[in-house]
């Protein structure tokens, strides 16, 4: 049966419009120049421009060292997320109420896109003091817990490709210094657990434990985020323990 025409909105805003139209094209088709879009839409250079850099401000897209766009981490994410993201979430919702009521801290779980990871899931502790939800949103994955987990699971070739210096021609203060990342890398892998102390906000501590699918892949990064305050360093071994015992049960359930 053939699907009824869908008319256009009676309010049509033509920029969200064409925004959702270049979501599309970079999506089905690959990386597009501005010239390419611009023509596309019917528009001038300087609009199309202008919706790209909002798609890459929302993280709907990636500005390339080519000048050229492709889809960003949002898109990347859904293209997958029934078969991934999605299903990781919801096995992963109970733990994380779970892990936010027995530390009394927010819990959060991470997956890594490219150089970059996404908060898929967020729970808040319930105290006045506390770090808010991390949930949609995109960090540098250098910078985060998860994310050291996630690098600390590349082989060296892919760790060097990843971070390699014509990736950041556009932006060449957001590459991290190597040699100290892969010291903290092999720290994370000898630990087991990664720790933040302010990498990512100011004041805000984090600690966090790998969480492996069925096959030994490590696909998300389980932690408990709270502000630096109410951190203590003798409290690390237990917390580590409640995330790894948290983790297992999560495990558990993927594999079911």
């Amino acid at each position: 049966m053939d699907k009824p025409f869908k008319a256009p909105p009676p309010y049509a805003i033509a920029s969200v419009d064409n925004a959702l139209r270049i979501a599309t094209m970079l999506q089905l088709e690959g990386p597009l120049t501005v010239s390419e879009v611009a023509r596309r839409l019917g528009v001038a250079n300087s609009t199309a421009h202008r919706l790209l850099a909002m798609l890459v401000y929302r993280d709907f897209a990636v500005r390339e060292a080519d000048r050229t766009y492709r889809v960003g981490p949002v898109l990347e994410l859904a293209a997958h997320s029934q078969s991934a993201a999605a299903r990781l979430r919801a096995a992963a919702l109970p733990h994380l109420h779970r892990l936010a009521e027995m530390l009394d801290e927010s819990a959060n779980l991470t997956v890594r896109t490219g150089d970059t990871v996404r908060f898929v899931a967020s729970v808040e502790s319930r105290q006045a003091l506390r770090v808010g939800s991390r949930e949609g949103m995109v960090f540098p994955a250098h910078r985060t817990t998860a994310g050291l987990l996630l690098l600390a699971e590349l082989p060296p070739d892919r760790l060097e490709a990843l971070y390699a210096a014509d990736r950041y021609d556009e932006r060449p203060g957001d590459r991290p210094d190597l040699d100290a990342l892969r010291a903290d890398l092999a720290r994370v892998r000898r630990n087991g657990f990664a720790l933040n102390q302010g990498r990512s906000e100011r004041g805000v501590v984090a600690v966090g434990v790998p969480v492996r699918a069925p096959d030994g892949e490590v696909v998300a990064g389980l932690s408990v985020s709270m502000p630096s305050a109410r951190y203590e360093k003798e409290r690390l071994p237990a917390l580590a323990g409640t995330l790894r015992t948290v983790a297992d049960a999560l495990e558990r359930d993927l594999t079911r």
